[in-house]
């Protein structure tokens, strides 16, 4: 997630401006660094479950993908002469969502080059703090997977000819048609699995995100709902292969991106038809990424496609003003 706020030149005092309509409520105790330490707190079991599975190495790269998101934002901050937004916790929680994402024995060069990505040109180039269009996390694992197809891409998760598959339990069903018994997909727990699939974990530290209201409960509800949609709909076809409805909520990052990464406020709409409609497209087309393409996971690219449809929501669903809509005027 990203967060709201002003970029102000060092030794200047921040502006005191309203530039919308009124009237307005404002709540002093929501601010974006409660809303960032609630969601690094949320996180916290997803980030225990992969380190008791995974052991130092997914320490190690939590670590490192954190320790290198916050000294990019550092780094860009100094160089377009901002003052340094450390203490919000955007960046260091953009880096617990970057090393998520990635296997626990991705190369350093990876995690590296992915948090430069993620921090300069998901946040920075669209002028920082709060202005950016796409989620910065994702931004940064798409280039990786671009520039690291070997590493990465869907050729990655091919198994190997010795028997030691390097396979998810989504890519271990897209090639070999295996299915992982329900309950340790639901857990995250066995053979190469790792953080953001577990989906117990996940919905943990989801629920408690959105009892705090620094989460949008509409945006999981309507994603794991239009993706449960469709998958129901692929099982009663009769072509899943055996792949259910609950192995497709269960697999993956599917709840992890449905309460960690959609509902980032800076790049997710404003109204709650709006999340209700950006939820709903990540969730129908993470299952049509998964069912027609290459790829055997989809929550990535769905978010970031949904990003871009953001602005067009936001007009689509624009609220009634107080005293109902303007009326039309009358042709003479």
């Amino acid at each position: 997630m990203s967060e709201l706020g002003t970029n102000v030149p060092v030794g200047t005092a921040p502006p005191n401006l309203v530039v919308a309509p009124g009237p307005h409520l404002h709540s002093g105790s929501l601010t974006t660094q409660r809303m960032m330490f609630d969601v690094i707190g949320a996180i916290l079991p997803v980030a225990v479950v992969e380190i008791a599975m995974s052991g130092h190495a997914s320490f190690y790269k939590l670590l490192f993908a954190a320790a290198c998101c916050m000294g990019a934002e550092w780094l860009f901050q100094r160089m377009r002469g901002r003052r340094a937004t450390l203490r919000d916790g955007s960046a260091l929680l953009t880096g617990l969502i970057l090393g998520l994402s990635f296997p626990p024995n991705t190369p350093w060069h990876i995690v590296f080059s992915a948090s430069l990505v993620a921090i300069g040109l998901g946040k920075m180039a669209y002028g920082g703090l709060g202005q950016n269009i796409f989620n910065p996390a994702m931004v940064g694992r798409a280039f990786a997977i671009v520039a690291f197809p070997s590493a990465l891409g869907a050729s990655a998760y091919v198994p190997s000819v010795d028997g030691v598959s390097l396979a998810t339990p989504l890519s271990a069903f897209k090639a070999e048609g295996f299915i992982a018994p329900l309950v340790s997909l639901f857990a995250g727990v066995g053979e190469n699995a790792y953080g953001t699939s577990s989906a117990l974990a996940s919905l943990v530290g989801g629920v408690y995100l959105c009892l705090r209201r620094s989460a949008s409960w509409e945006i999981p509800a309507a994603m794991l709902g239009a993706a449960a949609l469709g998958a129901g709909v692929i099982q009663a076809l009769g072509v899943s292969g055996g792949w259910t409805v609950l192995h497709e909520l269960s697999g993956g990052a599917l709840v992890f991106g449905a309460f960690f990464i959609a509902t980032d406020p800076v790049t997710s709409p404003l109204t709650p038809l709006g999340k209700a409609i950006f939820g709903a497209g990540i969730g129908l087309l993470v299952i049509v990424i998964r069912k027609l393409t290459g790829y055997p996971e989809g929550v990535m690219f769905a978010v970031l496609v949904m990003n871009a449809f953001t602005p067009l929501i936001n007009r689509w669903t624009v609220p009634t003003p107080l005293g109902g809509p303007m009326p039309e005027r009358k042709s003479s």
